[in-house]
C-alpha cells in the first residue's frame, strides 16, 4: 500500500548509499589535506557514485529475481521485483535511465580528469550489470566481495582524488583499503544472511563457498583492516593523529554486529547487523574525511 514514490525509494535502497558516499568523502578529505580540494568535481563525483550505486541496486533487484535468487524464502529487506511492487521491465528501464544520467555526470568528470576517468567510468557501468547479470555474474561466482572492495574502496577514493588534483598519492590507496574493507563488510553480512537461499538458487557467493565460520572470520578481519588503515596513515604518511578516531569510533559501532555475526542462530538476526554495519561505514567516512580536511592533530 506504499505510494508509488515510496516504492521507488525502496527500490533505490537508500540505506546502502553510505557505501557509495563514504569513499568520495574520504577522497575529498584527502585532497583537502594535500591542498587540492575542488568543490564542483567533488560534488559531481559524489553524485556519480550515488547514481552508480542506485543503478547497481536496481540491477540486482531485477537480475536476482530473473535468476530465481530472490524468492519468498529470502530473509531481509523487501525486494520490489520479487514482492510484486514493481514490474521487472519497469525496474530494468529505471536501471537504464539511472545509468544514462550517470553517463551525463561522468562526462563532466572525464572532461576534468581525462582518460583515466573515462576507463573507470566505462568499467563501472559494465559492472552495474555484470555484478548480477550477464553470462558471468560476479556475485554468483563468488567475486562480489572483490568487486566491492576494489570499486567502493580503491577506485572510488583514488578517482575522487584524481578529479580534484589529477594526481595519485600512495596514501589514496591506503585510504581506499580502509573504507573498501568496511564496505565489503556490509556485503559479507548480506551474503551470510542469504547463504542458505543463495545456495539453493545456485548463487555461489563467497559466504556460500567458504561457510559460516570462515565468513565470520572474514568480517572480523575486514573491521581490523578498517581500524588499522588510519593508524598506518598517521605513522607512514603523516596524517593528522585525530584520524585514528575514525577507526576507533567505527570499531565501537561495529561491536554489536560483530557479536551477531559470530553468535546468531537465525538469519533474521543479521538484518539489524546489516544496517549497523552500514552506519559504521557512514561514520567512518564522515570522521576520516573531516579529520583529513581539518588537518588537526589530536595531540598537538
Amino acid at each position: 500500500m506504499l505510494p508509488r514514490l515510496g516504492v521507488w525509494v525502496m527500490a533505490a535502497r537508500p540505506k546502502t548509499l553510505a557505501a557509495a558516499a563514504a569513499p568520495v568523502l574520504i577522497g575529498t578529505g584527502l585532497a583537502s589535506f594535500r591542498g587540492s580540494f575542488q568543490l564542483l568535481p567533488a560534488l559531481m563525483a559524489l553524485v556519480g557514485a550515488l547514481l552508480i550505486q542506485i543503478a547497481t541496486n536496481l540491477a540486482n533487484d531485477y537480475y536476482d529475481f530473473v535468476r530465481g535468487a530472490d524468492t519468498a524464502e529470502r530473509v531481509g529487506p523487501v525486494r520490489v521485483t520479487q514482492a510484486g511492487l514493481l514490474a521487472p521491465t519497469a525496474v530494468w528501464k529505471a536501471m537504464v535511465g539511472v545509468m544514462v544520467v550517470a553517463v551525463l555526470v561522468g562526462s563532466y568528470l572525464v572532461w576534468v580528469g581525462g582518460w583515466p576517468i573515462l576507463w573507470v567510468g566505462l568499467l563501472s557501468l559494465v559492472c552495474v550489470v555484470a555484478y548480477t547479470g550477464g553470462p558471468f555474474p560476479l556475485a554468483y561466482l563468488g567475486l562480489g566481495d572483490l568487486f566491492v572492495f576494489v570499486f567502493f574502496g580503491l577506485v572510488a577514493v583514488a578517482g575522487t582524488y584524481w578529479v580534484q588534483a589529477t594526481a595519485f598519492p600512495p596514501d589514496a590507496l591506503l585510504a581506499g583499503v580502509g573504507v573498501g574493507a568496511l564496505s565489503t563488510a556490509i556485503l559479507v553480512v548480506n551474503n551470510l544472511r542469504d547463504r542458505a537461499t543463495d545456495a539453493r538458487a545456485g548463487k555461489r557467493t563467497l559466504a556460500v563457498r567458504i561457510g559460516r565460520a570462515a565468513t565470520a572470520v572474514q568480517y572480523t578481519l575486514l573491521l581490523v583492516v578498517a581500524v588499522a588503515a588510519p593508524v598506518l596513515g598517521i605513522l607512514v604518511y603523516g596524517w593528522p593523529t585525530v584520524t585514528a578516531v575514525a577507526g576507533l569510533a567505527t570499531a565501537v559501532v561495529c561491536l554489536t554486529p560483530l557479536r551477531t555475526v559470530w553468535r546468531y542462530s537465525d538469519p533474521r538476526e543479521l538484518v539489524p547487523a546489516l544496517g549497523q554495519t552500514a552506519r559504521g561505514v557512514a561514520l567512518y567516512g564522515i570522521l576520516l574525511s573531516s579529520a583529513l580536511a581539518w588537518g588537526l592533530p589530536l595531540l598537538g
